[in-house]
């Protein structure tokens, strides 16, 4: 396989999302899950530098330094002080399309974001189509297919 094809350093398993840079002043909104998720991440990356050969250390030191800049940049948004009657960051948002099928879409941090898993980016067009919404309102969500109506069902944070 050619070298063109392979990782430079394998050492580093999980990427940061460095390319995920946010505009100038938006915020790097984290959930208090996802908070802690980037400190055990950190103390990993420290871990891993200090036991690192010569040739790790690079990887070790860019992980460390990118994840350092996510984590002082991040603002925790505790979901407790969240509005009840509408969408906003940390909600868990219950939607039934026109079809009739309900999906959960809980509103996170762009390092917390696994669509499959419902978790969405608070910065990606279906979260944007939600925020402000309340039960019972409906968006239209920008899809690849096409516009998706959808009603908001339940609200929970």
């Amino acid at each position: 396989m050619s070298k063109a094809f392979t990782k430079e350093d394998d050492s580093v398993e999980e990427q940061v999302p460095e390319d995920l840079a946010l505009p100038p002043g938006v915020k790097n909104y984290l959930t208090p899950t996802g908070a802690a998720r980037l400190r055990r991440q950190l103390d990993d990356a420290r871990q891993a530098l200090a036991v690192a050969d010569a040739a790790h250390k690079p990887g070790c030191e860019r992980r460390l330094a990118a994840l350092t800049r996510r984590f002082e940049t991040a603002e925790v948004v505790d979901p407790d002080t969240q509005p009840r009657g509408e969408v906003r960051f940390g909600a868990v948002v219950t939607v039934e399309d026109g079809a009739g099928r309900r999906r959960d879409f809980h509103l996170v941090g762009i390092d917390e974001a696994d669509p499959p898993a419902g978790l969405v980016s608070w910065r990606s067009p279906v979260a944007r189509a939600l925020l402000g919404a309340a039960v019972g309102d409906e968006v239209i969500v920008q899809t690849p297919h096409g516009p998706d109506e959808l009603t908001i069902v339940a609200i929970r944070y």
